[in-house]
């Protein structure tokens, strides 16, 4: 094998090593296999639990129901049991994630702090309401504010 050649193959596994070490593709390689162990979780607790509690209650196996169209058979009850098993798996995912979600709550934002209804007079310091012109302790007249004509 030629020499450049060779160092076009290091070069291209190089970059596929490059691009399998990156932390996006390990992330992803590892949220697959963990969920796949969950879907094995969800579907085990479907099956083994929430199935048989079902089946306590009412029929919940549809597989016997067939439609007969001229020799062909369509099997109407396995669409409905996947469908059943779907919305069963589904709403147990929400709640695991539901429970999950509320076990990682941030804690709520503090809350922002209220507007000042008083003021310190500058003459006296003593605590005044926020709109006062004079302060009613030193009788002071306070900067800022035009005189009341009244």
């Amino acid at each position: 094998m030629p020499e450049k050649e060779i160092k076009g193959i290091k070069k291209f596994f190089e970059e596929f090593k490059a691009f399998a070490m990156r932390g996006n593709v390990l992330d992803m390689a590892v949220g697959v296999v963990v969920g796949g162990a969950f879907t094995a979780i969800v579907t085990a607790l479907v099956d083994d639990v929430i199935n048989p509690l079902i089946g306590l209650f009412f029929k919940a196996d549809f597989s016997d129901v067939v439609i007969s169209l001229g020799g062909s058979s369509i099997k109407i009850g396995e669409f409905v049991n996947s469908v059943i098993n779907f919305l069963i798996v589904a709403f147990v995912l929400f709640v695991v994630i539901k429970f999950i979600n509320g076990l990682h709550k941030k804690p709520a934002a503090p809350a922002a702090p209220a507007e000042p209804t008083t003021k310190v007079c500058p003459y006296c310091q003593t605590e005044i309401p926020i709109k006062a012109v004079r302060c009613p302790h030193c009788t002071s007249k306070l900067e800022g504010f035009p005189e009341i004509n009244a």
